[in-house]
């Protein structure tokens, strides 16, 4: 089935659900005990929303996409993050969690990479039975580092995180973002990204064996503004 153009609302949703329409389990390994994932009534916003729960547990949704990241490069998003993971530290791979992360994933020339990316990318596939993208680009809300840093990933290149937030202020309060990914992509990678042929989200709790829980509202894709 090809990708779509746009994001399918959380909204659209009846609440009760566990996996929105359109949208995929997303595994980082089969060994990782699964995040719990319903969609349920906000008590706040009386929106269909997406409600994460993490309990010493990693994986995601994600939903598919075939899009010009130069005809649509924003991206607009909500969440709510209940609390903060107190042990989480995304600079180090023994400790790397986060209550929310937004990941962006696409398309690229595999060929050209180092063969030791390659291996990494068909040696996650044997572990996942999932296609591994060229490289992803992961929006988090972190503990401590500020807004806008960018983190590499200690497996792979392919991997990058960007602060979008920071800290304990409005815990418990939808909070609206809005990146030109594009950007963002340049600035992280230092390379035009390929095409977007996907979106996920993780709440994980897998390196830190602490319990969290967020909610996720929709995800859109925006055209450029105008005049730039």
């Amino acid at each position: 089935m090809p990708g779509a153009t746009q994001i399918a609302p959380f909204s659209a949703n009846w609440s009760g659900r566990e996996q929105p329409a359109g949208w995929q389990p997303w595994l980082i390994t089969r060994a990782k005990t699964p995040t719990r994932y319903e969609l349920v009534v906000d008590s706040q916003t009386h929106k269909v929303v997406l409600h994460a729960v993490a309990a010493k547990s990693a994986s995601g949704l994600a939903y598919r996409l075939d899009v010009d990241p130069m005809h649509k490069p924003r991206v607009r998003w909500d969440w709510r993050v209940v609390d903060l993971i107190d042990t989480a530290d995304n600079t180090d791979p023994h400790a790397e969690d986060a209550p929310v992360r937004l990941m962006l994933f696409f398309d690229g020339d595999r060929t050209q990479l180092p063969v030791r990316e390659q291996i990494l990318m068909d040696t996650a596939k044997l572990l996942t039975g999932q296609d591994v993208p060229y490289a992803t680009l992961v929006y988090v809300w972190e503990n401590r580092l500020p807004k806008d840093t960018v983190i590499p990933n200690s497996h792979t290149r392919q991997v990058k995180m960007l602060v979008a937030g920071s800290g304990p202020e409005k815990m418990g309060q939808w909070q609206r973002f809005e990146r030109n990914y594009v950007e963002d992509y340049r600035r992280a990678f230092g390379a035009e990204p390929g095409r977007l042929i996907g979106v996920g989200v993780l709440t994980d709790t897998d390196n830190t064996g602490e319990r969290t829980e967020a909610y996720y509202g929709d995800i859109q894709l925006l055209p450029p503004l105008t005049g730039s």
